[in-house]
């Protein structure tokens, strides 16, 4: 009994010890991850050596300005951590001639020591909750344990100004960050226990928090109470990126994630941040915000991101697959969508050979990031219906200098001596119907705009189909006495012009004109037809500039910039009452094809371009799209009609003269049902909708139940039997 005794007071001694020994393996497994990510950077020798040498006996580093802490200096200082970090790296790389240098050692921590004397602190809390906390943290775990443990202590504080008490670890992309900044130091230190409740934190922060700071339900992404679509910078690597490192690093130990979670990061790299990239392998410039006004290089996005998912998932498999393939070079490009955020405002559309998009703003979100700490000073406009066109995705790099911030492609804009100062960028929105309909592969786009800068107003839409899309504007206003323009497209020139004037195809010399009855211009492989011969303004040639003239930034180039820039435009005269446009564009294109096909305008039709109503019908596809921007009728085709009674936007789907598919939306989100009459007899019932049939009319009345909650905005659509 007695021995009995003993091995039941031993037993659960030993469980626990095995669990102790398996959770101690856990962390050595997600700290050794943690380490070799940290390792996989390649080393220089002469990237060594050439950090050594600016180095001062005192551990500081030439050409670093220490003394200027401002936010628009851009917090230089962060070069001084971010080289000890590479120094470390060359330390404990066996490759490097510097592996396991005496000498190598004392330098690194020659620079420790300067900067715990120091401790620097800039004026932007991002430099001391996440830059100086990421070095030093990542310092600690690459050599820490080699360093002078006084130093080390007395890093410690400087690292824990990432935690999550901290300003910026508000629930958005930030949390993440400073979340993993804070475990990864709890490695280093050993405290295991606050670590599994950072990890459970950092699990946790995958939700959908639409209305508030984070990921919103149409897989969009606000950073900030103003509703700004920041889907491309916190959303992609603050958030999602961040989100994927740590399913990563604890993936098949017990911190592993759910496949619940994971599952649902897939679907926001699939449906949020990679629909809002060209072909899901280049940023797409029109989610920038105050970053478009620094330099960037044009190159594939990686797939480190994909890798680590499908290590925990395989859920989408073939989908995140491809895009590894589309980013390695490896396929071309063949998903075709349409994809309308309403959470943002923003649309997207995209072809194997081209994507558009069209980014807004209304009563209810902001227009515009504010330029922080210095970029985006020239971004009043960028959210006015903006309509960038790309075929390869570098048709606008960095054309940022040298760009008139007036003729923002796709834009209506007062030509104003100047724009107002940056504090006067970020606005509100001033009309409430602003959205789209939709049915994920066609669809079209209305603005009720209103401009909080300047007072312009004007009904703008945009029809999209398979091969061109179509640019209606009307009831374009303006009480200033300065001219008013609507931009077509503002795009690096890559090719001659050429155009079809007063039925004659010609080229076009460089230089800024207007030119009258036009019926086709053609540049870079884009067509731009008119409808009906038209006087369009032209600027194809040299334009200059410099980055310091686009933002507050210290330290930026003031070297004059010259590029061939081709600009497009209406001019709508000064103080205009009833100014409109219209143009189709076609993409991917030649100059034969265009030629040819503007003849019968690409068998598109616009039926109505009013204050009232803006409608297109492509008879080639059966497919017309209309605004309502209030109740009405209209004439689809031959003894076709439909009438809405109320605002809205609707897309019918034809085939051989009967309705198909009927999509609709109301942009103004208003609305719980929406009711449509439309010529044929439809007895076809379901869940969101009922049909009332007029036979004597041959008239179907359709009353439909709209989406509501954090759906409100986006399209129902209905295929009909």
């Amino acid at each position: 009994m007695k021995a009995i005794s003993q091995r039941l007071f031993i037993l659960p001694i030993l469980f626990l010890l095995a669990s102790v020994c398996r959770g101690q393996n856990d962390v050595n497994i997600i700290k050794g991850r943690i380490v070799a990510d940290l390792m996989s950077t390649s080393i220089s020798d002469n990237n060594v050596s050439a950090i050594l040498a600016k180095m001062n006996d005192d551990g500081s580093f030439r050409g670093i300005n220490y003394a200027d802490l401002s936010k628009t200096a851009s917090f230089p200082h962060g070069g001084h951590t971010r080289d000890l970090v590479y120094l470390a790296k060359a330390y404990q790389n066996k490759s490097s001639s510097f592996y396991q240098s005496k000498s190598l050692k004392e330098r690194i921590s020659q620079g420790l020591a300067f900067w715990v004397k120091n401790d620097f602190v800039g004026d932007n809390w991002h430099d001391n909750q996440i830059t100086t906390p990421t070095n030093l943290g990542n310092l600690m775990l690459i050599i820490g344990d080699e360093l002078p443990q006084d130093l080390v202590a007395k890093a410690q504080p400087m690292i824990g100004r990432a935690n999550m008490n901290a300003s910026g670890a508000r629930p958005s992309g930030d949390r993440i960050v400073i979340a993993g900044i804070l475990a990864k130091n709890l490695l280093f230190m050993n405290n295991f226990q606050e670590f599994d409740n950072i990890i459970k934190i950092i699990e946790g922060e995958l939700k959908f928090a639409t209305g508030e700071r984070g990921l919103q339900h149409d897989y969009s992404f606000h950073h900030r109470v103003d509703r700004v679509n920041n889907t491309s910078s916190y959303g992609y690597g603050k958030y999602a990126n961040a989100y994927g490192d740590w399913s990563y690093f604890v993936a098949g130990t017990k911190y592993a994630f759910s496949k619940e979670k994971i599952d649902q990061l897939v679907d926001y790299y699939l449906d949020g941040i990679y629909k809002q990239m060209v072909y899901g392998v280049y940023d797409d410039i029109s989610v920038r915000n105050r970053s478009i006004s620094e330099r960037s290089t044009f190159r594939p996005q990686g797939t480190l991101e994909i890798e680590r998912l499908l290590v925990s998932t395989d859920y989408r498999k073939p989908e995140l697959e491809e895009i590894i393939r589309l980013r390695k070079g490896l396929a071309k490009p063949s998903l075709s969508f349409a994809k309308f955020f309403w959470q943002s405002e923003h649309f997207v559309f995209q072809r194997p050979d081209f994507y558009t998009t069209v980014r807004m703003f209304s009563s209810r979100n902001r227009n515009m990031e504010e330029p922080y700490n210095g970029p985006g000073k020239t971004t009043h406009h960028r959210a006015d219906g903006t309509n960038y066109l790309m075929l390869r995705g570098d048709e606008y790099q960095d054309i940022w200098p040298v760009y008139d911030w007036q003729k923002i492609s796709g834009t209506t804009i007062l030509q104003k001596p100047q724009l107002p100062g940056p504090d006067q960028i970020q606005k509100a929105g001033l009309t409430d119907f602003v959205g789209a309909v939709t049915d994920g592969l066609y669809g079209a786009v209305a603005f009720d705009f209103k401009s909080p800068h300047d007072g312009v107003e004007a009904k703008k839409s945009w029809f999209f189909f398979d091969k061109e899309y179509v640019c209606l504007g009307t009831s374009i206003k303006s009480t200033t006495d300065l001219p008013v323009v609507s931009t077509i497209n503002q795009v690096l020139m890559r090719s001659d012009v050429t155009m079809m004037q007063d039925g004659v195809q010609k080229s076009v010399p460089t230089g800024n004109r207007p030119l009258e009855k036009v019926k086709w211009v053609y540049q870079d492989k884009v067509g731009y037809i008119f409808p009906e011969p038209t006087t369009v303004n032209l600027s194809n040639g040299p334009q200059t500039g410099r980055w310091s003239d686009i933002t507050d930034q210290k330290n930026i180039s003031q070297e004059v910039v010259s590029k061939d820039v081709f600009a497009l435009w209406f001019t709508h005269g000064n103080k205009p009452t009833n100014g409109t446009y219209q143009y189709i564009v076609v993409p991917n294109v030649s100059e034969q094809q265009l030629a040819e096909s503007s003849k019968t305008n690409r068998s598109i039709y616009v039926l109505s371009n009013t204050p009232e109503l803006q409608a297109v019908r492509n008879r080639q596809l059966e497919i017309t799209q209309i605004a309502f921007y209030k109740a009405g009728t209209i004439d689809i085709d031959k003894g076709a009609t439909i009438r809405m009674d109320s605002q809205g936007m609707a897309m019918l789907k034809m085939q051989n003269g009967k309705l198909t598919e009927l999509t609709l939306a109301d942009p103004s989100r208003k609305l719980s049902q929406i009711t449509v009459a439309v010529t044929g007899i439809y007895k076809s019932t379901g869940t969101n909708y009922r049909t009332q049939v007029d036979e004597k009319r041959n008239s179907t009345l359709f009353t439909v139940d709209l989406p509501q909650g954090v759906y409100l905005g986006s399209s129902v659509q209905l295929k009909l039997r």
